[in-house]
């Protein structure tokens, strides 16, 4: 018997009362459990959409800052343009914080963020 855990006796009229202990079980190996930290979870870098940046200057952007092709610097530009926002870069801390760095002096709203 466990002495931290009491029962609860439900009486006449509503009220409750503390019983006698309930039994708990013991366990007798332990468990454990692998929960992913906050830690160990990788960053991303976040564009926004903006009504000052034309679609051509962002895929410009994603070239050259990002070193993406032509293809993914547009079809990035797009899911921002459609969705009003796309993660462009994921990784360390340090890493995103510098894409991070980068796009803002390029004049895009970039922010970053923990996955998860």
């Amino acid at each position: 018997m466990n002495p931290h855990f009491a029962q609860l006796v439900a009486l006449p009229g509503g009220g409750v009362r503390l019983g006698s202990p309930m039994a708990t079980p013991e366990l007798d190996e332990a468990i454990e459990v692998d929960v992913a930290s906050s830690e160990n979870l990788p960053w991303m870098c976040i564009v926004w959409d903006d009504p000052v940046n034309l679609m051509s200057y962002v895929s410009y952007v994603f070239q050259t800052v990002l070193g993406y092709d032509k293809k993914r610097a547009n079809e990035l530009m797009m899911q921002v343009h459609t969705e009003g926002k796309a993660a462009v870069s994921t990784g360390e801390r340090d890493k995103v914080e510098a894409d991070v760095k980068k796009l803002q002096i390029a004049g895009l709203w970039a922010t970053m963020q923990q996955a998860g």
